[in-house]
């Protein structure tokens, strides 16, 4: 009788685990990013600018093959008011979550998104309670106070998991991304909608090709920070608020 060749069994079964194929290891994919800053911009009465230092920005990867379902990480995410703040000012959530906004001020707030991404209006609501809202498509929201215009916030829904905030820093990584071919999307507070899709492009990621190369971001002025209220009408700054 032939013996087995228990090696060569083995290395033939190496790459089953639990009747699936193991493909090539994940890379953790790098970039650079740079902005380019717009020449600043007088704000009009009634609107105010409160953009961080640097730009709240995002880079991620959407995949183009199928091959299994995304990892889903959907759940509850808090985005804070105190102090007249919103905190974090950049929220990045997986699209499907619920976003809890508690009220940890001594007076109302309204806090009301009608831009692009989940349109809401949570009303006045007092102090010490909560309100959410449900995120369910992917997009970009920002979010206000109708009553103290110094507020304001961005949450930003996504169907991927591949995703990176850019730090102060011009380095930034997306980590564990599965070898394959993806869609670069970028974002960035202050950048106008044209030239941000002008930097999508498809890339192919593998272990020998992780880096995204220099991404250059050109911004084009406090596109968040400029805005009315929920009615279309300037704040009153003359006035205290009434909350």
């Amino acid at each position: 009788m032939r013996k087995l060749n228990v090696l060569g069994v083995a290395s033939v079964l190496l790459p089953l685990v639990a009747g699936h194929v193991i493909s090539a290891q994940n890379v953790d994919v790098h970039a650079q990013v740079r902005l380019l800053p717009a020449k600043s911009e007088t704000s009009a009465h009634g609107s105010h600018s409160m953009l961080p230092s640097p730009p709240a920005s995002v880079i991620w990867l959407t995949p183009l093959e199928n091959k299994a379902p995304l990892p889903s990480k959907s759940g509850q995410y808090v985005l804070t008011q105190k102090n007249k703040q919103f905190t974090p000012h950049l929220l990045v959530i997986p699209a499907g979550s619920v976003v809890e906004f508690p009220n940890q001020d001594p007076y109302f707030h309204n806090v009301f998104s009608l831009f692009n991404g989940r349109r809401f209006d949570l009303g006045l609501y007092e102090a010490g309670s909560t309100r959410s809202v449900r995120f369910s498509r992917e997009g970009v929201s920002y979010v206000f106070c109708n009553i103290h215009p110094e507020m304001s916030a961005v949450i930003l829904a996504l169907s991927t998991p591949y995703f990176a905030v850019v730090e102060k820093r011009d380095s930034t990584e997306i980590h564990d991304v599965p070898p394959g071919q993806y869609r670069l999307h970028v974002w960035s507070e202050g950048a106008a909608l044209e030239p941000l899709d002008a930097l999508t492009r498809v890339v192919d990621i593998a272990a020998g090709n992780s880096d995204l190369g220099l991404i250059e971001i050109p911004l084009s002025g406090d596109l968040s920070g400029h805005h009315k209220n929920k009615f279309g009408n300037d704040y009153d700054n003359n006035s205290p608020p009434i909350y």
